[in-house]
């Protein structure tokens, strides 16, 4: 916001250079970010008397003048081409050698072969006002030879008016700020509303059908307007405001606005249908071209002002162009309300138009306004331009809000601020500002939060503020407790060092995932990342109903590939793969880490997820070897090092059914970790089946994939890590070789031998699979390294024959087994 020095002194007195008012008025919130001097880049331009105008005897279009500029000087000839002059007026002249705006110099010319010793100045050439065609005529008062920096000159703060403080956007705002600082007294203009003729009543009637978004709607008449200019010193005031002036009536609004904060409109009367207001949403269809002469179609839900034809203007944003004031308006409508600040805000948003009316409606408006500013105005157009008020106005809601009681604990206050402060000095601060204090009375209660009921407090400890109606703000002690150091000053609080006490360790939350993200790039494959809403059809292929309750759906979905929440990662890894052969780069070993979703005993689950898939090449050819194909051994290569590296735990497979259409029957298994006799389940392992690569268009035939849950390979990372002496024996070694049918699982066998060769056995390694003769066509023989580990004592080899025959017993027992040879 723009304030001119000079227009602000009218309501309060201060002696504070431009630069030292500037710097208060920041440390309390009202940051200035420059200072304007208008008149600053004037030289050797005074105030003038014309003597004498006539016109030039060599130019139809122009004028000879005779200018005075002092009682004791001869006067100057000035050619000028501007026709609003007439002796007696007085005007600005820039002397020869005068320096304008732009650097623009004026010296003694000739011009249409007549010399013209200087220059009468426009408003637009001095940087006043937009006017270039006339004489910027000066008011008959305006001292001879006086400089004009003197007369029309002035500095402009431009002031940063944060959000919350909307009553601040005005000069009476901004004044009660300065006797914050000065600890002076605010004057308010003195209205007086010279009331004649019939009553208000009799030309005006208003209507307001939502009073939630019209709280109250003041309405004032007048007649007998004479349309013209507003005075110089407020079109002066007004342009260094940052607001072109119009005409008397416009500028009494606008002048209003600045001056207290309350936006005010002013209607043709002719134009409003039998002097009927309806305050009202607009209706569906409903059109209203704005002042900017742009066609506007209007949505229900924005208020609008409106006359028994229709609408007439966009409530707190923009009147209509139909009701506008012009030259030949006569008689006006005064409209001064208050309407909901978050309708307003929303209006504006939706049409684009942020005008200086809904600034200062979005923020909050002072009900009380509602009356004064339209007395005012009232008052200013009888002043301005001769209008007869009518007696009286039309008031929806008379009634005034009453201050609002804010209780606050000093001792809670000098707490939240960090600082010891007297109660009585809080006083002081608070009474610069206009908020008085009291103790707290049996109905009050304190309130921490916005909207709370409050609670009890003893008086012994509290006060009340009574807050002043436009300081809305403030509600709570928090906002008590901000004010008072604001008007006390922020730096006078004494500088320290916190000393509040350091949060207790936490551990890192994506630590665990981070270290698996490297370890899995160390074995060579790469992240992706697949979009966590998927299509219906990705779910069908998994086998799941359309209807499947446990599948979360989203309401609005954007597309309908985008539409359910994903309940594997299969989907979004096979989609990889196929883009990937899409752009001729088959070979692929890839992982995700992501979350499935689905809904679990009434309600929503997420589910940490590991996906690990390979396809084509897993080493790729060179000089020295043929290319190999990534098998599904490769996969659990990787797991059985991912498990060994987090856990320290070994992985045993068990067989399970195939999920039809999706999984490869018979070369799906189930893992789970090993560790201490302790049996965690982990997630499959297997082969994507044909049909199902085929839905995607993936041209692979064999492509291993796994599926991994998080939260159960956590849980192994997170336990202690056991760790045992260094063997002080070497282990031994004994190999066998194990006939079993071909359809005994190779698990199976492995846990036989582990339950019968005894606590010495470390690790036991499948190294061979054989089929032929001498064996059944039905066998298989399995060749297993067992390495048995000492304990403090040699293990004999009556031990460990001993160790071998209880292990050939156990296989005969569990999977029907014999043992072919050891050694």
């Amino acid at each position: 916001m723009r304030v001119p020095l000079s227009w602000l002194r009218d309501y309060v007195d201060f002696d504070l250079p431009p630069e030292r008012l500037a710097e208060r008025l920041t440390l309390l919130g009202m940051e200035v970010g420059s200072i304007d001097r208008i008149g600053a880049d004037w030289s050797s331009v005074v105030v003038g008397e014309l003597l004498e105008v006539v016109p030039h005897p060599y130019a139809d279009r122009l004028l000879l003048t005779k200018v005075r500029v002092s009682t004791s000087d001869a006067p100057l000839s000035i050619v000028c081409g501007a026709h609003n002059i007439a002796a007696g007026q007085m005007v600005p002249v820039a002397l020869p050698g005068a320096v304008l705006p732009g650097d623009r110099r004026i010296g003694v010319t000739a011009i249409a072969g007549t010399e013209s010793q200087g220059m009468l100045c426009s408003g637009a050439e001095l940087g006043l006002t937009a006017d270039a065609e006339g004489i910027l005529i000066l008011d008959p008062g305006a001292a001879l030879g006086r400089p004009l920096v003197d007369v029309a000159g002035d500095t402009v703060l431009d002031v940063d008016v944060k959000p919350n403080r909307g009553d601040a956007l005005s000069l009476i705002g901004l004044a009660r700020e300065v006797a914050a600082i000065t600890g002076g007294k605010v004057r308010w203009p003195k209205i007086h509303v010279p009331e004649t003729g019939d009553a208000t009543a009799g030309h005006l009637s208003v209507q307001v059908d939502d009073k939630k978004l019209c709280t109250r709607f003041v309405g004032r008449w007048v007649d007998g307007l004479s349309i013209g200019p507003s005075p110089l010193r407020v079109q002066l005031r007004l342009a260094a405001a940052g607001m072109r002036p119009v005409s008397n009536v416009v500028d009494a609004s606008n002048y209003v606005m600045l001056e207290l904060g309350k936006p005010i409109h002013v209607f043709d009367a002719a134009a409003v249908a039998t002097g009927r207001i309806i305050v009202r949403v607009a209706r569906d269809g409903e059109r209203l071209e704005t002042l900017d002469h742009v066609d506007r179609a209007l949505t229900p839900d924005t208020l609008v002002i409106a006359d028994e034809r229709g609408s007439i203007g966009i409530a707190g944003v923009m009147g209509g162009a139909g009701s506008e004031v012009g030259p030949g308006t006569t008689a006006a409508i005064i409209e001064s309300a208050v309407f909901d600040a978050v309708s307003i805000r929303r209006t504006a948003f939706r049409y684009g138009l942020r005008s200086e009316a809904s600034l200062r409606f979005e923020k909050g408006q002072e009900s009380r306004l509602a009356r004064v500013g339209a007395d005012r105005t009232a008052q200013l157009l009888a002043e301005w331009a001769g209008a007869r008020v009518a007696t009286g106005v039309v008031d929806t809601d008379p009634k005034d809000e009453e201050p609002r009681r804010v209780v606050f604990r000093p001792a809670r206050v000098s707490r939240l601020l960090g600082e010891e402060i007297d109660g009585k000095e809080m006083k002081k601060a608070l009474a610069r500002v206009g908020i008085e204090t009291e103790k707290p009375a049996p109905t009050d209660r304190l309130v921490l939060v916005e909207g709370d009921k409050g609670a009890k407090v003893e008086p012994s400890e509290a006060l009340v503020a009574i807050v002043p109606p436009h300081r809305r703000d403030i509600a709570i002690e928090a906002d008590v407790a901000e004010e008072v150091i604001r008007v006390r000053g922020y730096e006078e609080l004494t500088p320290r060092l916190p000393d509040t006490q350091m949060p207790a360790f936490r551990h890192e939350p994506t630590l665990f995932t981070n270290r698996l993200r490297d370890t899995l790039a160390g074995r060579g494959l790469v992240e992706v990342l697949t979009n966590g809403l998927i299509a219906p059809l990705d779910h069908a292929r998994l086998g799941l109903a359309a209807d499947d309750a446990a599948t979360i759906r989203v309401a609005n979905p954007v597309t309908t590939d985008h539409s359910e929440l994903r309940r594997s990662l299969l989907p979004g890894l096979v989609a990889v793969l196929a883009r990937n052969e899409r752009q001729r780069h088959p070979d692929l070993q890839v992982f995700e880490l992501g979350a499935t979703h689905e809904w679990r005993d009434g309600g929503p689950v997420q589910t940490g997820m590991l996906g690990l898939l390979l396809a084509g090449d897993w080493r790729a050819a060179s000089w020295a070897e043929p290319a190999r194909p990534a098998s599904l051994d490769d996969l659990k290569g990787v797991l059985e090092a991912l498990v060994e590296r987090f856990a320290g735990a070994r992985l045993e497979y068990g067989q399970t059914k195939a999920l039809a259409g999706v999984e490869h029957p018979g070369r799906i298994v189930t893992v789970d970790a090993v560790s201490g006799g302790t049996r965690t389940p982990l997630g499959r392992v297997g082969e994507v089946h044909p049909r199902y690569l085929a839905a995607y268009e993936v041209r692979a035939e064999h492509v291993p994939f796994a599926l991994i849950g998080l939260t159960a390979l956590r849980g192994l990372a997170a336990a202690t890590p056991q760790v045992r002496s260094v063997d002080s024996l070497p282990a031994l070694e004994r190999d066998v070789a194990v006939v079993v049918g071909r359809g005994t699982p190779a698990a199976s066998v492995e846990a036989a031998i582990r339950g019968a060769a005894g606590p010495r056995l470390a690790s036991i390694t499948l190294f061979d699979r054989y089929t032929g003769a001498p064996l059944g066509d039905d066998q298989v023989s399995l060749a297993y390294r067992l390495r048995f580990q000492p304990a403090d004592e040699p293990l004999s080899e009556a031990q460990l024959d001993q160790a071998i025959e209880h292990v050939a017993a156990a296989l005969s027992r569990a999977v029907g087994g014999r043992i072919r040879s050891a050694g």
